[in-house]
């Protein structure tokens, strides 16, 4: 009776080795899906940023033409309603 007892406790044994072993592969696996994942935001995150310097430098070139234009145009209004009136 105690060699099929200890029978026993060795399958069991066995089989929460076994059942450790599928979850130990199933968290390498999601492991391996999460460090893609996380390569794949920060290449969105890279690739975005790189947008927003993009968009920060013609919108610096957009103001150093459109804000004298402006003034000059604000200038000529002025001037127009000084004379005619």
């Amino acid at each position: 009776m105690n060699s099929q007892h200890d029978d026993d406790i060795l399958a069991t044994l066995r089989e929460i080795r076994d059942d450790q072993r599928a979850l130990l592969a199933q968290v390498q696996a999601q492991r391996a899906l999460a460090e893609q994942q996380m390569a794949q935001s920060k290449q969105r995150i890279d690739e975005s940023v790189g947008l927003q310097r993009e968009a920060l430098g013609r919108q610096r070139t957009i103001t150093v033409v459109a804000l004298p234009a402006l003034l000059a145009c604000i200038a000529a209004i002025a001037w127009l309603l000084l004379r005619y009136f």
